[in-house]
Order: structure tokens, then sequence, then C-alpha cells
């Protein structure tokens, strides 16, 4: 399981480096390969090569004619990019990936259980105060969360 927020730079090349606390647990998990793709909040997601097999498995299953399905498998398994750890816990992130994050020096990457998002650090911010506003806003829960106890 992935969890936690980390604070990151993204080097000149474009390249993260994970904290050391996920990079062993990579390494166990997938041999240091990954998948980033991106994801219609405008951040990355970065899943173990395993993870993303079964989340691929399943966008194909999806029945095709349906437009909303179509969207969703062109947006994420069309830019899904393998990368592979180097030595010092690095992964390069190509332009495009990173463009369409909007991704500059600043970063932050947020642990989701199986996966990680990627997000710059402005719009993380951002995005935090939005959803904090709008929950205490909307503080109906939905049925799943009514059986959330925490």
């Amino acid at each position: 399981m992935f969890r936690g927020v980390a604070h990151l730079n993204l080097d000149a090349k474009g390249r993260m480096s994970f904290p050391s606390r996920y990079r062993e647990k990579l390494v166990t998990l997938c041999a240091g390969e990954v998948v980033v793709t991106v994801d219609p909040d405008r951040c990355l997601l970065i899943y173990p090569l395993p993870e993303w097999e079964l989340i691929e498995r399943k966008l194909i299953a999806l029945p095709s004619l349906k437009p909303q399905t179509r969207r969703l498998q062109r947006l994420l398994m069309g830019h899904a990019t393998e990368a592979q750890l180097d030595g010092s816990g690095r992964i390069l992130l190509p332009p495009p990936l990173r463009e369409f994050a909007a991704l500059e020096k600043k970063t932050v990457l947020i642990g989701q259980g199986n996966k990680f998002e990627l997000w710059d650090e402005t719009v993380w911010s951002e995005r935090c105060d939005q959803w904090l506003e709008e929950a205490a806003q909307d503080f109906e829960l939905s049925e799943e969360l009514e059986s959330l106890s925490l």
C-alpha cells in the first residue's frame, strides 16, 4: 500500500525520484517497472506494472460502443507509458505527460493505495482548498461513505 504525501522536485531532464520509503516496495512488487498515464483531473497516475495490467484488462473489457468508455480508454491507455526505476530510484516523465499535468519543477506525489498521483504543487494546493470548501458546503454522504468510520 502506498500512502502519504511527498513534495518532490523534477530535475532538468524531467526525472522524478521516488522517496526512499517507496523504492524497496516498488522493486519487490514490480522489479521497478511502472506505468505512467494521465488522469482526467489533470494529474499523472503512476501504477506498479502488475496493478496497471489489472486496470488495463478492465478497461479493455468495457463495452467500446459507449462514447464515455472510448474517451476513458483513449485517455488512460493511449497515454500509458512504461518506465523503469533507475539505480537512483528515478523515472523519466516524457514531455507530453509533463505538459498534460502542467508539471514544472515542484511536484507532489500522493500515495493512493495501489498507485500514486503526481500533481503540480500549485495545482495540488488549489485543488485541496477547493475540495475542502466543497466538502464543507455539501456534507451529505453518499451511500458508500455512510458506512465508513474514520
